[in-house]
């Protein structure tokens, strides 16, 4: 199965059109004893799109976990729009959106775990503290478990 990823990054105002929008330099990332990536490096303009194609297991979803701030890297460095991935990674998540190659639910999980998994993505734990603070509408509170809340999307 062949996996695809769409990354999309908003220009921050520190960053010219001749500047690159992504920076990969030695990034590395090992899972036990499997080397996921090994010194990976890439820079990519801004404007540019980029694919990442491989077999699987060549290292292209840990990529793209890497540069979304979902892992961190055992070795090297990145930056995203200007963003340092690691010591900026929650002013990057509000700069980039990420969508995968199905649909933006997950047909296998419920309506309640799909919410989840998307807080998850923003690294939003608890609900609350999610929630953009000028707003008066709690989505957690107003989402009244039904019947259909436990049933695969």
């Amino acid at each position: 199965m062949q996996v695809t990823t769409t990354v999309a990054v908003s220009q921050p105002s520190g960053l010219t059109g001749t500047d690159a929008m992504i920076e990969v330099e030695g990034v590395g990332k090992a899972f036990g004893p499997v080397q996921a990536l090994v010194g990976v490096s890439l820079h990519v303009q801004a404007g540019r799109v980029l694919g990442l194609l491989g077999p699987n297991g060549a290292g292209k979803t840990t990529l793209v976990r890497i540069l979304t701030t979902l892992l961190r890297p055992d070795s090297g460095h990145a930056r995203v729009a200007g963003f340092d991935i690691v010591r900026d990674a929650v002013a990057l998540r509000s700069a980039i959106g990420l969508a995968g190659q199905y649909a933006a639910v997950d047909e296998i999980l419920t309506g309640r775990e799909n919410l989840e998994l998307v807080g998850q993505l923003y690294h939003c734990l608890d609900p609350h503290h999610c929630l953009d603070p000028r707003s008066r509408v709690d989505l957690w509170q107003r989402w009244r478990p039904s019947p259909t809340s436990s049933r695969s999307a």
